[in-house]
Protein backbone atom coordinates (compact mmCIF):
# COMPACT_ATOMS: atom_id res chain seq x y z
CA UNK A 1 0.00 0.00 0.00
CA UNK A 2 2.87 2.37 0.82
CA UNK A 3 4.26 1.74 -2.66
CA UNK A 4 0.99 2.89 -4.24
CA UNK A 5 0.68 5.96 -2.01
CA UNK A 6 4.25 7.02 -2.73
CA UNK A 7 3.67 6.46 -6.44
CA UNK A 8 0.60 8.71 -6.36
CA UNK A 9 2.54 11.44 -4.50
CA UNK A 10 5.39 11.30 -6.99
CA UNK A 11 2.94 11.32 -9.90
CA UNK A 12 1.20 14.42 -8.57
CA UNK A 13 4.57 16.14 -8.09
CA UNK A 14 5.43 15.42 -11.71
CA UNK A 15 2.11 16.85 -12.88
CA UNK A 16 2.12 20.01 -10.77
CA UNK A 17 5.80 20.71 -11.49
CA UNK A 18 4.84 20.70 -15.18
CA UNK A 19 7.43 18.06 -16.05
CA UNK A 20 8.57 18.80 -19.62
CA UNK A 21 8.71 15.18 -20.76
CA UNK A 22 5.23 14.37 -19.48
CA UNK A 23 3.62 17.41 -21.04
CA UNK A 24 5.53 16.88 -24.28
CA UNK A 25 3.92 13.43 -24.47
CA UNK A 26 0.50 14.89 -23.63
CA UNK A 27 0.79 17.59 -26.29
CA UNK A 28 1.85 15.08 -28.94
CA UNK A 29 -1.09 12.82 -28.05
CA UNK A 30 -3.55 15.70 -28.31
CA UNK A 31 -1.99 16.94 -31.55
CA UNK A 32 -2.11 13.55 -33.29
CA UNK A 33 -5.66 12.80 -32.13
CA UNK A 34 -6.94 16.28 -33.03
CA UNK A 35 -5.53 16.11 -36.56
CA UNK A 36 -6.94 12.60 -37.03
CA UNK A 37 -10.39 13.66 -35.82
CA UNK A 38 -10.37 16.77 -38.01
CA UNK A 39 -9.62 14.65 -41.09
CA UNK A 40 -12.14 12.00 -40.02
CA UNK A 41 -14.82 14.66 -39.62
CA UNK A 42 -14.13 16.08 -43.08
CA UNK A 43 -14.61 12.60 -44.50
CA UNK A 44 -17.08 10.94 -42.15
CA UNK A 45 -19.75 13.63 -41.87
CA UNK A 46 -20.38 13.99 -45.65
CA UNK A 47 -20.31 10.20 -46.15
CA UNK A 48 -22.64 9.61 -43.20
CA UNK A 49 -24.97 12.38 -44.37
CA UNK A 50 -25.20 10.98 -47.89
CA UNK A 51 -25.93 7.47 -46.61
CA UNK A 52 -28.43 8.77 -44.06
CA UNK A 53 -30.57 10.84 -46.43
CA UNK A 54 -30.32 8.59 -49.51
CA UNK A 55 -32.13 5.42 -50.45
CA UNK A 56 -30.20 2.88 -52.51
CA UNK A 57 -29.68 -0.85 -52.86
CA UNK A 58 -27.40 -2.23 -50.17
CA UNK A 59 -27.88 0.66 -47.74
CA UNK A 60 -28.74 -1.58 -44.78
CA UNK A 61 -25.65 -3.71 -45.44
CA UNK A 62 -23.46 -0.61 -45.66
CA UNK A 63 -24.85 0.74 -42.38
CA UNK A 64 -24.22 -2.63 -40.75
CA UNK A 65 -20.62 -2.60 -41.99
CA UNK A 66 -19.97 0.85 -40.52
CA UNK A 67 -21.60 -0.15 -37.24
CA UNK A 68 -19.34 -3.19 -37.11
CA UNK A 69 -16.24 -1.13 -37.90
CA UNK A 70 -16.97 1.05 -34.87
CA UNK A 71 -15.51 -1.80 -32.81
CA UNK A 72 -12.56 -2.42 -35.16
CA UNK A 73 -9.68 -3.70 -32.94
CA UNK A 74 -6.88 -1.16 -32.77
CA UNK A 75 -4.17 -3.78 -33.21
CA UNK A 76 -5.81 -4.98 -36.43
CA UNK A 77 -5.87 -1.41 -37.74
CA UNK A 78 -2.22 -1.08 -36.73
CA UNK A 79 -1.39 -4.29 -38.58
CA UNK A 80 -3.17 -3.12 -41.74
CA UNK A 81 -1.50 0.29 -41.70
CA UNK A 82 1.87 -1.29 -40.96
CA UNK A 83 1.53 -3.63 -43.93
CA UNK A 84 1.02 -0.66 -46.25
CA UNK A 85 3.67 1.73 -44.91
CA UNK A 86 6.45 -0.71 -43.98
CA UNK A 87 9.50 -0.87 -46.22
CA UNK A 88 8.05 -3.82 -48.11
CA UNK A 89 4.60 -2.20 -48.40
CA UNK A 90 3.27 -0.17 -51.34
CA UNK A 91 3.68 3.09 -49.40
CA UNK A 92 7.08 2.18 -47.97
CA UNK A 93 9.05 4.72 -50.06
CA UNK A 94 7.12 7.56 -48.38
CA UNK A 95 8.89 6.88 -45.09
CA UNK A 96 5.75 7.04 -42.97
CA UNK A 97 6.51 4.17 -40.59
CA UNK A 98 7.33 5.20 -37.02
CA UNK A 99 6.27 8.81 -37.52
CA UNK A 100 3.40 10.91 -36.12
CA UNK A 101 1.87 10.88 -39.60
CA UNK A 102 1.54 7.09 -39.39
CA UNK A 103 -0.31 7.43 -36.09
CA UNK A 104 -2.64 10.01 -37.65
CA UNK A 105 -3.43 7.55 -40.45
CA UNK A 106 -4.19 4.78 -37.97
CA UNK A 107 -6.38 6.98 -35.80
CA UNK A 108 -8.15 8.34 -38.88
CA UNK A 109 -9.12 4.78 -39.84
CA UNK A 110 -10.31 4.11 -36.28
CA UNK A 111 -12.38 7.27 -35.94
CA UNK A 112 -13.99 7.54 -39.38
CA UNK A 113 -16.43 4.58 -39.02
CA UNK A 114 -17.61 5.99 -35.69
CA UNK A 115 -18.30 9.41 -37.15
CA UNK A 116 -19.96 7.93 -40.25
CA UNK A 117 -22.22 5.60 -38.24
CA UNK A 118 -23.26 8.28 -35.75
CA UNK A 119 -23.83 10.81 -38.54
CA UNK A 120 -26.12 8.32 -40.27
CA UNK A 121 -28.06 7.92 -37.03
CA UNK A 122 -28.18 11.70 -36.53
CA UNK A 123 -29.50 12.50 -40.01
CA UNK A 124 -32.05 9.69 -39.94
CA UNK A 125 -33.33 11.03 -36.63
CA UNK A 126 -34.20 14.42 -38.12
CA UNK A 127 -37.89 15.08 -38.73
CA UNK A 128 -38.55 14.47 -42.48
CA UNK A 129 -40.58 17.68 -42.54
CA UNK A 130 -37.34 19.67 -42.21
CA UNK A 131 -36.22 18.54 -45.65
CA UNK A 132 -39.68 19.00 -47.16
CA UNK A 133 -40.04 22.50 -45.70
CA UNK A 134 -36.62 23.58 -46.95
CA UNK A 135 -37.36 22.35 -50.46
CA UNK A 136 -40.83 23.98 -50.39
CA UNK A 137 -39.20 27.31 -49.55
CA UNK A 138 -37.02 27.01 -52.63
CA UNK A 139 -33.81 25.71 -51.09
CA UNK A 140 -31.48 23.89 -53.45
CA UNK A 141 -29.73 20.59 -52.63
CA UNK A 142 -26.80 22.30 -50.90
CA UNK A 143 -29.00 24.60 -48.83
CA UNK A 144 -31.26 21.70 -47.90
CA UNK A 145 -28.24 19.68 -46.78
CA UNK A 146 -26.99 22.58 -44.66
CA UNK A 147 -30.43 22.91 -43.06
CA UNK A 148 -30.54 19.22 -42.14
CA UNK A 149 -26.99 19.28 -40.78
CA UNK A 150 -27.83 22.38 -38.75
CA UNK A 151 -30.76 20.58 -37.17
CA UNK A 152 -28.48 17.67 -36.31
CA UNK A 153 -25.54 19.81 -35.16
CA UNK A 154 -25.45 18.63 -31.55
CA UNK A 155 -25.64 14.98 -32.61
CA UNK A 156 -22.86 15.59 -35.14
CA UNK A 157 -20.67 17.24 -32.51
CA UNK A 158 -21.36 14.27 -30.24
CA UNK A 159 -20.19 11.98 -33.05
CA UNK A 160 -16.93 13.89 -33.37
CA UNK A 161 -16.38 13.86 -29.60
CA UNK A 162 -17.07 10.13 -29.47
CA UNK A 163 -14.49 9.59 -32.20
CA UNK A 164 -11.94 11.65 -30.29
CA UNK A 165 -12.59 9.64 -27.15
CA UNK A 166 -11.94 6.46 -29.12
CA UNK A 167 -8.57 7.51 -30.54
CA UNK A 168 -7.07 9.41 -27.60
CA UNK A 169 -7.17 6.25 -25.47
CA UNK A 170 -6.04 3.69 -28.05
CA UNK A 171 -2.66 2.05 -27.67
CA UNK A 172 -2.31 -0.85 -30.11
CA UNK A 173 -2.22 1.09 -33.37
CA UNK A 174 -0.03 3.89 -32.01
CA UNK A 175 2.48 1.37 -30.69
CA UNK A 176 2.67 -0.61 -33.93
CA UNK A 177 2.97 2.22 -36.46
CA UNK A 178 4.48 4.92 -34.24
CA UNK A 179 7.16 2.84 -32.59
CA UNK A 180 6.90 4.63 -29.21
CA UNK A 181 10.03 6.71 -29.94
CA UNK A 182 10.93 9.02 -27.08
CA UNK A 183 10.37 12.68 -27.90
CA UNK A 184 8.91 11.85 -31.32
CA UNK A 185 6.06 9.31 -31.37
CA UNK A 186 5.49 8.51 -27.71
CA UNK A 187 1.86 9.10 -26.71
CA UNK A 188 0.19 8.90 -23.32
CA UNK A 189 -1.04 5.35 -23.77
CA UNK A 190 2.20 3.94 -25.23
CA UNK A 191 4.28 5.75 -22.60
CA UNK A 192 2.13 4.33 -19.80
CA UNK A 193 2.64 0.80 -21.14
CA UNK A 194 6.40 1.27 -21.51
CA UNK A 195 7.14 3.12 -18.27
CA UNK A 196 5.09 0.70 -16.19
CA UNK A 197 6.97 -2.23 -17.74
CA UNK A 198 10.25 -0.48 -16.86
CA UNK A 199 9.15 -0.05 -13.26
CA UNK A 200 8.57 3.71 -13.56
CA UNK A 201 5.23 3.46 -11.79
CA UNK A 202 4.96 7.13 -10.83
CA UNK A 203 5.68 8.36 -14.37
CA UNK A 204 3.06 6.03 -15.83
CA UNK A 205 0.62 6.98 -13.10
CA UNK A 206 1.06 10.70 -13.82
CA UNK A 207 0.22 10.12 -17.47
CA UNK A 208 -2.66 7.90 -16.40
CA UNK A 209 -4.14 10.71 -14.29
CA UNK A 210 -3.89 13.13 -17.21
CA UNK A 211 -5.42 10.60 -19.62
CA UNK A 212 -8.27 10.02 -17.18
CA UNK A 213 -8.81 13.78 -16.95
CA UNK A 214 -8.94 14.03 -20.75
CA UNK A 215 -11.32 11.05 -20.98
CA UNK A 216 -13.54 12.52 -18.27
CA UNK A 217 -13.65 15.88 -20.07
CA UNK A 218 -14.52 14.18 -23.35
CA UNK A 219 -17.33 12.18 -21.74
CA UNK A 220 -18.62 15.26 -19.92
CA UNK A 221 -18.76 17.14 -23.22
CA UNK A 222 -20.44 14.15 -24.89
CA UNK A 223 -23.07 14.00 -22.14
CA UNK A 224 -23.74 17.74 -22.51
CA UNK A 225 -24.12 17.45 -26.28
CA UNK A 226 -26.48 14.50 -25.92
CA UNK A 227 -28.60 16.45 -23.44
CA UNK A 228 -28.77 19.32 -25.94
CA UNK A 229 -29.83 16.88 -28.63
CA UNK A 230 -32.65 15.56 -26.45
Amino acid sequence: MEYIVEGIRHALRLIFSLDSEIFGIVLLSLKVSTIAIFLSSLTGVPVGFFIGVSEFWGKKLLVTIFNTLMAFPTVVVGLLVYSFISRQGPLGPLGLLFTPRAMVIGQFILATPIIVALTISATQGIDPRVKITAMTLGAGPLRTAVTILSEARFALMAAVVAGFGRVIAEVGCAMMVGGNIRGYTRTMTTAIALETAKGEFAFGLALGFILLAVAFSVNLLLHWLQSKRD
